[in-house]
């Protein structure tokens, strides 16, 4: 039972130099690279219509790279009707789509800029 209890240790040991703590450190999301991901996820669109009372907005839209579909008009949900209280029919935006079992959901909307 001891020699089990020292190859674990050695293991341990091992495997946290193997993959040490810091590979798993938060990344900072002001990071160059960490922005530019999160860029090119994010779609080109207007603001088409609005449905507040029902958590809804109609885009018209580019791309939308990260579900491998083409551009057109959509009518979408959204994660949370607080994302559409600052925007109104005709305004460039850039937003997050996201598949979520089988339902296009907007995570995120913000003016283009």
């Amino acid at each position: 039972m001891n020699n089990f209890k020292q190859l674990l240790s050695i293991s341990a040991i091992a495997l946290g130099m193997a993959f040490p703590m810091s590979g798993f450190a938060q990344v900072n999301p002001a990071s160059t690279k960490a922005e530019a991901s999160l860029q090119d996820s994010l779609t080109d669109g207007e603001i088409k219509k609005i449905d507040l009372d029902n958590g809804k907005v109609t885009i018209k839209h580019g791309d939308i790279k990260n579900l491998d579909m083409p551009g057109m008009t959509m009518v979408f949900p959204v994660k949370e009707k607080s994302l559409l209280n600052n925007l109104k029919p005709g305004d460039k935006v850039k937003f997050m789509v996201i598949n979520e079992g089988g339902k296009m959901l907007v995570t995120d909307i913000k003016p283009a800029q």
